[in-house]
């Protein structure tokens, strides 16, 4: 429980709670706040909306409410895209239910979770219609990393991206990459702070090995080596078949090597398909989607983890989940030295770093961990010991110092 006056925080999110590989960034960001005893509520964007049968609940002292369906549709497994026509309509929807629940709840900052139009809508209406204090968090390079059909949504979601960081209190990123690319948009240095991504510990800390044990029988990994994949199955901003081509590669050198990949996404059909082409099916795991609680039992199968990365905007911009977990489970990390994974990583590395948009040098760095069970063993133990500096319950008191350097004095109304 703190002791200073406890605020009331107000999250716009234009996605669910959940991510492919966990809880994303903000859940936990806003659990944390509630535990520090402040007052939280999130107003969210849901991918099947019309099938909720609950929109609006708490948990874990957070006030959670659904208010809209969000600009891509989801479900199970796969995602699939509005047309022109129809994303208008949604995106009108959703930003008047966003603004709506903004303007109507007493709050001493909101935070607006992405510069996406809806919500980047709610929080400057509620800024300008009730004086409301303002934050951004810009955890992606946005208009590089959408799958956008049209030029038109495109420079839309850049022009949001541009211009709301100008317009409110403080910005918060979770890479240099994006700080540099404020800075370039003339968002003055000292209204953007670093947040890096982080994790929440109880989910890692205590995994049932029995629930482990039986996936690894029904998925057959017994006697393999597990090369693992947990995120989108989506080529916009993820380079899985990059990915498979390593693996195959990895395959022809270790036989009973087995590529498991976990999530769901636009292009899983189409992988699927790629990976019988090359001649994979029998080497390949496809779980789809799965929920965020049973994610640490599947990064307890892997021998090493990969998150396969070409050297563009998008890779640069983002701050991948997959390291804090992989360090948080204990597993040896592979990606490729774009943005901020050098700096992430540490000296001595607690990671290997691949040539970008190299495949042989991928399967290579991928080969290293799987025969180098001294390198494994140390890749493990140094993730172990840098996870700390990324919990959730260290990083939320920067976020609250924050909050409360620019609202001293929360007054509730």
């Amino acid at each position: 429980m703190i002791n200073f006056p406890a605020m009331r925080i107000v999250y716009l999110l234009t996605q669910s709670l959940e991510s492919p590989s966990g809880l994303g960034r903000f859940w936990p960001m806003a659990k944390e706040m509630a535990r520090l005893g402040h007052t939280v509520h999130i107003y969210a964007l849901h991918p099947n909306f019309e099938a909720l049968t609950q929109t609006q609940f708490a948990q874990n002292g957070v006030s959670i409410e659904y208010v809209a369906p969000m600009h891509i549709r989801k479900q199970g497994s796969n995602k699939s895209y509005y047309s022109s026509f129809e994303l208008l309509q949604i995106a009108f929807k959703a930003s008047w239910q966003l603004s709506k629940s903004a303007l109507r709840t007493p709050s001493d900052v909101i935070h607006i979770c992405k510069p996406h139009p809806m919500n980047s809508l709610a929080g400057l209406a509620a800024h300008y219609l009730r004086s409301r204090l303002v934050f951004l968090d810009c955890d992606d390079y946005e208009a590089g990393v959408g799958n956008f059909s049209s030029g038109w949504q495109r420079q839309g979601v850049a022009y949001f991206e541009h211009k709301v960081p100008h317009t409110v209190r403080m910005v918060t990123t979770n890479t240099y990459f994006m700080r540099s690319k404020l800075i370039e948009w003339g968002v003055p240095e000292n209204r953007i702070t670093y947040l890096p991504n982080g994790i929440d510990p109880e989910r890692f800390d205590i995994v049932d090995q029995e629930r482990v044990s039986t996936l690894r029988h029904e998925l057959s990994l017994e006697n393999s080596r597990v090369v693992a994949y947990i995120g989108t199955i989506g080529l916009a901003s993820h380079a899985v078949d990059m990915l498979m081509d390593a693996f195959a590669i990895v395959h022809n050198t270790i036989p009973d090597s087995v590529l498991l990949l976990v999530g769901g996404g636009e292009d899983l059909e189409s992988l699927q398909a790629y990976g019988e082409s090359i001649g994979l099916e029998n080497a390949m795991r496809w779980i789809g989607k799965v929920s965020p609680e049973l994610v640490p039992l599947y990064y307890q199968l892997a021998d090493v983890t990969v998150d396969p990365i070409r050297d563009d905007d998008a890779a640069r911009g983002r701050s991948p989940l997959k390291l804090f977990e992989s360090w948080a489970s204990g597993v040896p990390f592979v990606s490729a030295d774009v943005g901020d994974r050098r700096r992430l990583l540490g000296d001595p590395p607690a990671g290997l770093l691949a040539n970008s948009a190299d495949i042989d040098s991928l399967a290579g760095e991928i080969l290293t961990v799987l025969t180098h069970a001294d390198l494994a063993s140390s890749l493990s133990l140094r993730g172990k010991q840098r996870i700390e500096d990324y919990y959730w319950d260290r990083l939320s008191k920067q976020l609250n110092d924050l909050y409360f350097t620019f609202c001293p004095e929360p007054r509730h109304s």
